[in-house]
């Protein structure tokens, strides 16, 4: 938790961004598994978070900006909740350490926003990322459900993401402690993969070591041999001598800010000659795209080159033919990369993109192209200073994506198909950091990792010599 005064400062800037009316942050309800006390580990949404600082579920907040008066709704501890729970300080106890000074019981909420609906003042709120949380501002607002997507606050979500948007220095240390406990899920996943162990069992010593260092994963775990799968979460097979082992993994920090790396280790401590190249073209990428990174820069550009350099790296070993910026311009990059660049990174993974991804990356005159490839990008927009952005170029060769552009020979002017039978099953490679923004250039976050082929050959070796054991 930070300090009182950083908290009440967020919420003051928030109210003068609005101007007039309330502004209603519900926090987020525990999550059944399967029954009311078997609930999933208790995550709390993260604007709550930001503008609240309280960490439990149950909770909401109303600033009415008119008055000025800020109150948290909850339930104090029950003696029939201390016997599961133990004892726990009092709502009013709570709230004194983020700066607020009124509490009221959760079933006065109701009373609370009708009253202020019959006074014709408007009630400003978030898009919720969860069904629970849909059906209480149902209740408390009576909208239809159907229509509380529809009928939240533009104005809010733009407030919202614009202070969000720009990390603090106390934000930045957060977020570089994840960043470190991140560093050693993947050295616990350079451990463990070796010929002969199973892809969940590099999950396990990942989510280990993240536990151990007392985070939680901030997503679920990333670690997959089918590479070309962007997001692939089956993790049942054996690792092969050989193979590539994409490890996207990122730990929370204590106050849930979240690290977000990938690395592609070689299965058996070594790249062949193939995968150096791809993976030395995919890192050439990322750095072109970190040395164009600085304030004013549409991210859009930033992608676009990094794209115009993977282009000119496949060309140079016979994937792609022609020229890589018309390659680019034509979209024919996309059968490798077809993604975007990278993403915001805070207190979600794809900072504040459950209040609506176009509000988080786009403008009002920066629109998102519909272009299969570039759709998929999540930021555009120019950069500020304070944004922390990841940078996660990638290749990947997706065996029916290459069969559909080779029966209608799509962007057959920069493409080499016959070349590109032979590399049909070779996976695909991520290499992914976080970066800061600064008033010139930007910066990698965390200490320094191993980050060339190189290097992880290096990691690989160091870490696996002298022990047989994968934990």
């Amino acid at each position: 938790m930070f300090s009182a005064e950083v908290y009440h400062d967020r919420r003051r800037r928030l109210m003068n961004q609005i101007g007039s009316g309330l502004i209603l942050l519900p926090g987020h309800l525990d999550a059944p598994m399967n029954y009311l006390d078997n609930p999933y580990p208790f995550r709390q949404d993260s604007s709550f978070l930001y503008f609240v600082g309280l960490d439990q579920p149950g909770l909401a907040a109303v600033l009415d900006i008119d008055s000025g008066v800020e109150m948290v709704f909850g339930s104090d501890p029950t003696e029939d909740s201390i016997v599961w729970t133990g004892p726990l300080p009092l709502l009013h106890q709570q709230v004194e350490q983020v700066g607020i000074s009124r509490t009221q019981p959760i079933e006065q909420l109701p009373d609370c926003l009708r009253q202020a609906r019959q006074q014709g003042r408007a009630i400003h709120y978030l898009p919720p990322c969860r069904p629970e949380t849909t059906i209480q501002l149902h209740r408390w607002l009576n909208i239809p459900i159907d229509e509380i997507q529809s009928q939240c606050s533009h104005p809010l979500i733009r407030a919202v993401v614009e202070q969000r948007s720009i990390k603090s220095a106390d934000e930045i240390r957060q977020i570089e402690s994840a960043i470190e406990i991140t560093h050693s899920m993947v050295r616990a996943a350079a451990r463990v993969a070796r010929p002969g162990v199973r892809e969940y069992q590099v999950v396990a010593a990942v989510d280990h070591a993240c536990r151990w260092r007392g985070g939680m994963p901030g997503f679920i775990s990333i670690v997959t041999t089918h590479g070309e799968v962007l997001h692939n979460r089956v993790c049942n097979e054996t690792l092969k001598a050989g193979d590539l082992l994409v490890c996207d993994i990122g730990g929370e920090s204590a106050e849930h800010y979240t690290g977000d790396i990938t690395r592609t280790f070689p299965v058996g401590g070594r790249f062949d000659s193939r995968q150096k190249d791809i993976y030395t073209i995919v890192y050439n990428a990322q750095r072109t795209a970190m040395a164009t990174m600085r304030p004013g820069v549409e991210f859009r550009e930033i992608h676009r080159l990094a794209c115009v350099e993977l282009a000119r790296g496949l060309i140079a070993i016979g994937l792609m033919k022609g020229d890589p910026n018309q390659a680019v311009a034509a979209g024919a990059h996309t059968l490798f990369f077809p993604c975007g660049l990278g993403h915001m990174l805070g207190l979600d993974v794809h900072d504040m993109e459950g209040l609506g991804e176009d509000f988080v990356g786009y403008t009002g005159t920066i629109r998102r192209n519909p272009a299969f490839g570039f759709k998929s990008l999540r930021l555009a927009k120019p950069l500020e200073p304070g944004f922390v952005v990841t940078v996660e170029p990638g290749i990947y060769l997706i065996p029916d994506q290459i069969d559909r552009w080779q029966a209608r020979q799509q962007c057959g002017d920069f493409i080499d198909f016959e070349a590109l039978q032979k590399w049909r099953d070779f996976g695909g490679i991520r290499v992914e950091d976080v970066t800061l923004v600064k008033e010139r250039g930007c910066k990698i976050l965390g200490s320094e990792f191993a980050s060339t082929a190189d290097q992880l050959e290096e990691l690989i070796q160091s870490e696996q010599a002298g022990t047989n054991c994968p934990f």
